[in-house]
């Protein structure tokens, strides 16, 4: 009976294991590496930029003896005579061309870019997602590819040569990427704005022009800078459609195309640095711009993930 009385002893509860706890100076070393790393890393890629930019602007400076005798010297003379002299040589004519074009092909491809994002974003339709990826395909065709085609048909609309016809192939050649980032945009955009515009009575084009398109400001401006560097610095397009077609055709090169025709009529009597103040001339507006609105530009860009 004692034994059946006797009161069992509870089992002991298995203790948990204690976790190794983390030392906050490893995780402040950590970030100190990484820290360091990425430092590093960025402070080499600004020198791959920086300096091969600053030695061809201080080549304009110098002479053909100079840059013969040091790439890497330093002006002896600070002079813009020779900017003056890119500039009587054509690069002043090929600078207007390229001003004319973009004037005009930004503009109306922001438009058409926005309209056509705005329709795939905001309403549904049968063949809505068709369109869609028919515009993205076109972001990743490949320009050599249609160049042929693309000639012939520009040629049967007599457009050859002229400004209008590079408009158009430049508005055509950089819709499918606003589309593809603006759609994205506008997808991102409250609707309760739209429906409320479209209960009190605004029309389809008064809500996209009035309410929609001032709301996505930060959308347009990073993709209407990004078409402006890629249309500034387009070569193979101006290249095959601004030829002249006859002795009496003037030439109505743009910037890429005129550097080029710079250097092929010195022949045998070069001149450096009125070379590398063309390319000065040229580089330095796109600078100008895009250190002018790189924040807005990372606004844009960040805005989408944000909302």
């Amino acid at each position: 009976m004692s034994a059946l009385t006797k009161e069992t002893s509870p089992v002991p509860a298995p203790q948990p294991v204690d976790k190794v706890p983390v030392r906050s100076g490893d995780r402040r070393g950590e970030g100190v590496v990484l820290n360091v790393f990425s430092h590093g890393f960025l402070a080499v890629w600004a020198l791959l930029i920086v300096l091969p930019l600053l030695w061809l602007v201080l080549s304009s400076f110098k002479t053909d003896a100079q840059i013969g005798a040091s790439a890497f010297g330093w002006p002896q003379h600070w002079s813009l005579d020779v900017f003056t002299r890119a500039w009587d040589k054509g690069i002043g004519d090929y600078f207007l061309n390229t001003v004319i074009v973009l004037v005009f092909s930004v503009p109306l491809t922001m438009l058409f870019g926005s309209m056509a994002a705005y329709v795939l974003a905001r309403y549904q339709f049968w063949g809505n997602r068709l369109l869609y990826y028919f515009f993205v395909a076109g972001a990743m065709f490949p320009v050599f590819l249609a160049l042929v085609p693309l000639f012939f048909m520009v040629k049967r609309l007599d457009m050859l040569n002229t400004y209008q016809g590079l408009i158009l192939v430049y508005v055509a050649y950089s819709l499918p990427f606003t589309v593809f980032f603006m759609h994205a945009f506008f997808r991102t955009l409250p609707s309760a704005v739209f429906e409320a515009a479209i209960l009190d009575g605004a029309s389809h084009s008064r809500t996209f022009f009035q309410v929609m398109l001032p709301m996505a400001k930060p959308g347009l401006l990073s993709v209407g800078i990004f078409n402006t560097l890629g249309q500034w610095n387009q070569f193979i397009l101006p290249t095959v459609l601004m030829q002249p077609q006859s002795g009496d055709d003037p030439e109505r090169y743009v910037l890429t195309q005129g550097l080029i025709q710079l250097q092929q009529q010195q022949g045998y009597a070069t001149d450096l640095p009125v070379l590398f103040a063309g390319v000065t001339i040229a580089m330095v507006p796109m600078l100008v711009v895009y250190l002018s609105f790189q924040r807005q530009v990372q606004a844009g860009l960040t805005s989408a993930t944000l909302k």
